[in-house]
């Protein structure tokens, strides 16, 4: 879109934009967000299956390997979510002109 095409949309076309933008935001923190919570669902279930098998109630027992599977997934999966995260930013900066109007 050229800023001439955007002038012509008016408010209205300015608002779908900016939906638009804040639709793609969400769907970025959905997806940067997903990797570390199923990290740590999935430890928490194991850890929780395994103490109510050992009858063990223990807090730090179920919190330190949480912490640690956040931790690998974040080191695993770091560079696809920066790739997203940069990806998302070169777009937004594109797209600026076309959102200001």
């Amino acid at each position: 879109m050229t800023p001439e095409t955007v002038m012509g949309l008016g408010i209205d076309g300015m608002k779908v934009a900016l939906a638009l933008a804040l639709a793609l935001a969400l769907a970025l923190a959905l997806a940067l967000a997903a990797p570390l919570l199923l990290a740590a669902l999935i430890s928490g279930l194991i850890i929780s299956l395994l103490q109510a098998a050992t009858q063990i109630n223990e807090m730090t027992l179920s919190f330190i390997p949480k912490i640690i599977a956040v931790f690998i997934t974040a080191v695993v999966a770091g560079p696809w979510m920066l790739q997203l995260f940069i990806e998302y930013t070169r777009q937004l900066i594109t797209q600026l002109p076309q959102l200001i109007g």
